[in-house]
């Protein structure tokens, strides 16, 4: 490589070093404080905690409640990524490859749930759960949730097998595969990628769902880790450790879902899936 390629090369690398400590140095000042005294956050965020503590996490996770709000987010972030992965593949599937009679009709009308903002319709949404007495449980975050979910899914997996070689289709159906065998034994294991992309996206969003669960939460045992994050910092909000022990409790689960999917996550959004 010649000179004039680094020269050409070297304000990119400028500018995303720049960019990349922009978002590393709040992070590494959050970690910092979850591991300190008070006394030493007075030093700065960016000073080294002298050891190891974990009390501000234990704290948090009792005190704080967290050990509540965490169990919740689990419940509902599993039901609904399950679900709505499972449908979104039914639907997808059924919309990118199947004649489905009406199909002009009911996929906007399907979309329509991802394309109106969630602001405008959970008013009426708190209603009409609260007439079907399911506020304050599960279901009033599950199944909102769910449906604007598939609405996302539904157009992420279609794209995905509008894409699939037909020729894998037309053999499978030569072979003998009804439409149900050729979606599970070949388009499937093509469709990891767009799929653990899907849940990847889904996890993130019923994770960080707060207007929801605001509205639809007023028992402290039932909130999510966001809601009880917020009543949390308006309580302790001089203790600085507390906090940011609680912070890592709630952005952990995404760091590491994240880690571990990353590899499908970026093939899934730069190949099939987001193909038109």
């Amino acid at each position: 490589m010649t000179a004039s390629y680094w020269k050409r090369l070297l304000p990119n690398y400028i500018l995303l070093s720049i960019f990349l400590l922009t978002i590393l140095i709040p992070i590494i000042g959050l970690v910092f404080s979850a591991f300190k005294t008070d006394t030493e956050v007075i030093q700065g965020p960016l000073t080294p905690p002298s050891q190891l503590r974990l009390d501000a996490f234990k704290e948090a996770w009792t005190t704080g409640r967290f050990n509540f709000f965490f169990r919740n987010s689990v419940v509902v972030t599993v039901v609904v990524v399950v679900v709505s992965v499972l449908l979104s593949t039914f639907t997808g599937y059924a919309f990118g490859m199947l004649p489905v009679p009406g199909r002009k009709i009911l996929f906007p009308l399907l979309l329509l749930g991802y394309m109106v903002p969630f602001e405008a319709v959970i008013i009426p949404l708190y209603h009409m759960m609260d007439r079907m007495e399911l506020t304050d449980t599960y279901w009033a975050l599950i199944l909102p949730q769910i449906g604007l979910s598939v609405s996302f899914g539904t157009l992420w997996m279609s794209s995905f097998f509008r894409t699939a070689p037909r020729e894998l289709v037309d053999a499978a159906a030569i072979d003998g595969c009804n439409r149900w065998q050729t979606l599970w034994k070949v388009l499937w294991p093509l469709a990891r990628p767009a799929v653990l992309t899907l849940v990847v996206l889904i996890f993130m969003w019923t994770w960080n769902e707060f207007l929801l669960a605001l509205v639809m939460i007023q028992n402290e045992t039932m909130r999510t880790l966001p809601v009880g994050l917020a009543f949390f910092q308006g309580r302790y909000s001089a203790d600085i450790p507390l906090l940011a022990a609680g912070a890592l409790i709630v952005a952990g689960p995404i760091l590491l879902v994240y880690i571990v999917f990353q590899r499908y996550f970026i093939r899934g959004m730069l190949g099939g899936a987001v193909k038109g």
